[in-house]
């Protein structure tokens, strides 16, 4: 029996003190996208009708690998996918995923299966470098908290620490700032400088060397290690690649065009295979100020005021007084965890828009192959294919090679196709005649860099404006339109690649882009997970088939699709956002909205076999927290708590949480490790 939860102070899935300080109200303004483009909706939603999702099997086919650009995968017809329908699998569940569900729920703690333990790893404001002193809420600096964990954690990651065993560092992103919930007595209009140079402080990453308790499974912190490092809002970066020293990147402060200030709002990421972690610079249009150009409007950038005011605190954020700063921020930033002195690097051949993450894995020879979505309603997702291989090895110089090796290569954007005709696809999710509901791809060449130079493959831009404007570059060559894709993942056991698309209720809604073959729903509230397979499975294909994995929501609603898993027992999932893969190839999901009533979680779901589709929730997270990270090892997982309390109306003083040392004390975002108390692996 499910138990149908109360809705909790929420606009589109999430509260409205959460549009005002991640996103800067996106979804109550206009979706920048314009363009005449296909809808991805158009692509997947033949294949997700009410009829389709009673017959369940028809979705699991996908060919290993897709033809020529544009050929369709095809599925069987309506009648077979009646007659392939699994019956409900018997015995264990798959490896990895061997836990008791845990019930939505809105409690305001972490709840985690019987037979598993956790504890609060790091907390916002705990200092991790030297000479920094401990919290104080009411006694907050900018010098204290640039010494001290960051606000609003985002993705992890954990590398080894040479010669220590046991030890780890842990990377963190500092996604945003929810300065009601930091400073007693707020005053939004009328911020102080102080407060605003604390944000700048609490915004970007954490590195801090996390050690292991040999009795258990917790992590603590190592602090004042010679590793633990903080990047803010003001810390120097390296602009890199084809865009590196253009004229569109040029600043009053920066003539040279290659040395930025800072980095904001990094959402999820990813660990590279030489080492070093990616951040997603994702809402950066929300702290800029007094927008007006039609490429500023392309990218949600206001016309007025900005949330926190900070242009009255530094002119860089006034677009009307330094018009290029604004185009130095939306890249993916890589950070060297092993040398704390190193300039992290902002790299402009990955494209400029919202970057939910970049994940990577490798070609056949040793070259990088980068994804990364655009979340954004209608917007597209991409790939960089490195043109240059990554060497083995821990000198100086390989190091050295290993961080160019994402200034050179390829950009691509996805343009997905179906063979439906238009007229069938109305939006009601109605099976069409041909009872196909998968398809083609391809990757589209937007720009190609070189050690020699940059080449556009876009008519009428510059490699240069590629870089800089590359939503527009994406229109101009006809991208498909998607719903808001956040976090890619390929999975290291299969090679095939999971595209998570968090939710779009503008779809189909007014003159919005409808329905089509790539998105089920109109309205579409809860989201769903794309599956690509490459061509021949090769990380650098052009070409690729596509079928729908997951459509989620209540599985008691007809409208949802579990990879024909029997929806009778699975776990409700909404609003998928950061994905991640056990060692036994199983999908993990983080969820960011939940709008079925209960508080957002982290869900395992198995991706092959004959259990393929089950998906079991793992854990919940507190009152109005979204469940970030996650990160899957053998004996433990983490996720970033990340904006708890974070309810239209709370403030210090009136909090909605008190997560996560109680009452009477601030709520704090922090990370969480979880593990079995038997100390045996998870969920096996």
């Amino acid at each position: 029996m499910r138990v149908q939860l109360p809705l909790i102070n929420t606009v589109h899935g999430r509260s409205a003190l959460t549009c005002r300080f991640r996103c800067g109200d996106a979804c109550f303004h206009p979706a920048p996208n314009t363009s005449s483009n296909p809808y991805v909706g158009d692509v997947i939603a033949t294949a997700l009708s009410r009829r389709s999702m009673m017959r369940a099997a028809a979705v699991v086919t996908v060919a290993a690998a897709a033809g020529t650009a544009g050929t369709v995968v095809t599925a069987p017809s309506a009648e077979a996918a009646a007659q392939q329908a699994r019956p409900k699998p018997t015995g264990k569940a798959a490896r990895g995923l061997r836990f008791t569900p845990v019930a939505p729920n809105t409690a305001d703690t972490v709840t985690i299966p019987a037979g598993y333990s956790q504890n609060v790893v790091v907390r916002w404001g705990e200092p991790i470098l030297r000479g920094a002193p401990a919290f104080d809420p009411d006694r907050q600096t900018a010098a204290a908290q640039a010494g001290q964990f960051g606000y609003n954690n985002d993705f992890l990651a954990l590398l080894p620490v040479p010669g220590e065993r046991g030890r780890q560092i842990l990377v963190a992103n500092h996604e945003y700032t929810d300065e009601v919930l930091m400073f007693r007595g707020y005053d939004a209009a009328d911020p102080t400088r102080e407060q605003v140079e604390i944000a700048w402080a609490a915004h970007g990453l954490s590195a801090v060397v996390v050690e292991e308790n040999k009795r258990n499974g917790a992590l603590t912190v190592v602090p004042r290690h010679h590793l633990n490092r903080r990047v803010t809002a003001t810390t120097a970066f390296r602009l890199t690649g084809p865009a590196a020293g253009s004229d569109l990147l040029r600043t009053s402060a920066d003539p040279t065009g290659r040395k930025a200030l800072g980095t904001l709002n990094n959402c999820s990421g990813g660990t590279t295979p030489w080492g070093t972690t990616l951040h997603g610079e994702e809402n950066f249009n929300q702290y800029f100020a007094n927008a007006g150009r039609a490429t500023d409007k392309r990218y949600g950038i206001g016309t007025g005021a900005s949330e926190r005011k900070w242009e009255r605190f530094d002119k860089r954020f006034d677009v009307a007084q330094e018009p290029n700063e604004v185009h130095r921020f939306g890249y993916v930033v890589e950070l060297d965890p092993y040398d704390p002195s190193s300039a992290p690097r902002k790299h402009t051949a990955l494209g400029r828009f919202k970057h939910e993450g970049a994940t990577v894995r490798l070609t056949h020879d040793g070259r990088p192959v980068v994804y990364s979505g655009d979340d954004e309603r209608f917007d597209y997702f991409y790939k960089f294919v490195g043109g240059k291989r990554m060497k083995h090895g821990s000198s100086r110089a390989v190091r050295e090679h290993n961080l160019s090796l994402l200034d050179e290569g390829t950009l691509y954007v996805a343009r997905l196709t179906g063979d439906s005709p238009a007229l069938e696809i109305d939006g009601t999710g109605k099976l069409p005649a041909d009872g196909e509901f998968d398809g083609g791809g391809e990757w589209i060449p937007l720009v190609t860099a070189t050690a020699k130079g940059a080449v556009s493959h876009v008519e009428g831009m510059t490699a240069d404006e590629v870089c800089v404007f590359t939503r527009l570059a994406g229109d101009k060559v006809g991208a498909t339109k998607m719903d808001r894709p956040e976090d890619i993942e390929p999975n290291p056991h299969s090679g095939k690649v999971y595209v998570a698309l968090t939710n779009n209720t503008n779809r189909g809604v007014g003159t919005n882009a409808p329905a089509d073959e790539a998105n089920p729903r109109n309205a579409n509230k809860h989201g769903h997970i794309l599956e690509l397979t490459e061509r021949w499975n090769r990380a650098d294909s052009t070409t690729f088939a596509w079928t729908l994995f997951l459509v989620a929501g209540d599985p008691e609603d007809p409208a949802t699709y579990f990879a024909g898993f029997p929806k009778d027992a699975v776990s409700p999932i909404s609003c998928p956002d950061n994905v991640a893969f056990d060692p036994h190839g199983n999908l993990w999901i983080s969820t960011d909205g939940n709008q079925l009533g209960s508080h957002d979680g982290l869900f395992g779901v198995a991706t092959k076999g004959e259990r393929r589709g089950e998906l079991k929730q793992f854990l919940t997270v507190p009152t109005g927290a979204e469940t970030c990270g996650p990160l899957v090892q053998d004996r433990r997982v983490l996720v970033a708590v990340q904006h708890p309390g974070e309810i239209s109306g709370a403030t210090v003083e009136k909090p909605a949480s008190t997560w996560p040392d109680g009452p009477g004390k601030i709520v704090r975002p922090a990370v969480v490790a979880v593990w079995r108390k038997d100390g045996d692996d998870i969920g096996v």
